[in-house]
């Protein structure tokens, strides 16, 4: 089959790969017919290298169609529909119970000291084949597959994957009280999407900071307040107290993560890390503070008093310095973590519909074929051509 492989910083391929089998009676293979370039997956193409082997499949946001299945397998059969949750997780342990798929205790990465298993996403997560791949074997296919109506586009439900609920999660642990107020940091993909959820679910206000045009015009478009980081680098805490009664957001969520702008330090320390031999910079990344944290800082200085952080943006490094005062001093509640895929999906399925109050399809800016994934990834990072979410098809 063709997937789309790893090599080196900046490099993917698209390879010819064996093609997967069934490793026990309860796994299916799935023929992939939609699959997204993730902002995380950018962490992969420019910072994450030490932890990726060349070769590695990536991806981790498939849907398709069920091509086969174990002989134990009851929960799906050939010819059916399924969206495949970026977690991999069994439904059936004590985390899974409690809706904490991202810390599943069958597939918990324990040699690294991680959580649940991720599809196509390093050693840190398994170094488990990926979804950017013509087909997939998927594990526990009695609970991890997410059956969806056969009928509409791939669109409607791909974001099932991990979009939707993340985007969902981040909304949830921000604890945006009812007529309340949100700022959103970083209008890609997971920002927008929460700045949509956001408003749906209530919020009166929902503030989003950019500097990128094409996203901040995209968010104005469906009802957000949008600022434009460019013109307010240096007063971006006064400007967002002035919208909100001088107190600040009751909430605010981090979707930039790691990739945050204006901490040159911090990005040459994760560009140095690049040029490491790879044992030496695993260490350095387990052990060291390696992440631009300017957006999470800012998310700190920008909550008012008593609010909540909502921090669904990737960091990377170990030993981070925080303004622990600052945070204590404010009394800040603090949420975070991996997106628990299956415990949204309820929530979300009703708003699939031909209405899509969410705006789900047309969501994506760019749709490819398989063979052009090295342009998406490139377009994705350098941000060019207003390239905002990108579905491959193979």
């Amino acid at each position: 089959m063709r997937a789309l492989t790893w090599h080196g910083k900046r490099d993917v391929r698209v390879d010819t790969v064996p093609d997967p089998r069934l490793h026990r009676q309860t796994d299916v293979i799935v023929k992939i017919t939609s699959t997204g370039i993730c902002g995380s997956d950018l962490h992969l193409y420019e910072v994450l290298g030490p932890f990726i082997d060349p070769g590695d499949i990536l991806g981790h946001e498939p849907m398709g169609i069920v091509e086969e299945v174990g002989a134990e397998v009851t929960g799906v059969k050939v010819g059916d529909r399924v969206v495949i949750p970026f977690n991999v997780s069994c439904g059936t342990c004590y985390m899974c119970a409690k809706g904490l798929h991202s810390q599943c205790e069958t597939t918990q990465v324990r040699d690294r000291g991680m959580g649940a298993a991720q599809f196509g996403y390093t050693k840190l997560y398994g170094q488990m084949p990926g979804g950017q791949a013509e087909y997939l074997r998927v594990p526990f296919g009695n609970t991890l597959p997410i059956t969806v109506p056969q009928g509409p586009p791939d669109e409607r439900f791909v974001y099932l994957s991990d979009l939707l609920p993340t985007a969902w999660q981040a909304v949830e642990y921000a604890e945006i009280p009812p007529g309340g107020s949100v700022a959103v940091l970083g209008l890609g993909p997971i920002g927008d999407m929460a700045s949509r959820m956001a408003l749906h679910r209530g919020a009166e206000k929902v503030i989003g900071v950019d500097l990128v045009p094409e996203r901040l015009a995209r968010a104005r478009a469906r009802g957000v307040t949008t600022i434009d980081l460019s013109d307010h680098s240096k007063d971006l805490v006064d400007t967002v107290r002035d919208l909100t009664d001088g107190r600040g957001p009751d909430s605010v969520i981090d979707a930039v993560g790691m990739e945050a702008h204006g901490a040159p330090t911090a990005k040459l320390a994760q560009q140095v890390t690049g040029l490491l031999p790879p044992t030496v910079a695993q260490k350095l990344m387990e052990h060291a503070g390696v992440d631009r944290l300017q957006a999470f800082y800012t998310a700190i200085e920008i909550v008012r008093r008593g609010g909540t952080i909502s921090l669904t943006g990737v960091y990377g490094g170990m030993a981070d310095p925080l303004p622990m005062l600052k945070l204590f001093d404010k009394q800040v509640h603090l949420r975070m973590g991996q997106a628990n895929v299956k415990r949204w999906v309820d929530d979300i399925l009703p708003l699939l519909t031909d209405k899509d109050p969410l705006g789900v399809q047309g969501f994506a800016t760019h749709k490819m074929p398989l063979e052009d994934a090295p342009l998406g990834y490139k377009k994705f990072q350098t941000k060019e051509d207003g390239v905002i979410k990108v579905l491959l098809q193979p």
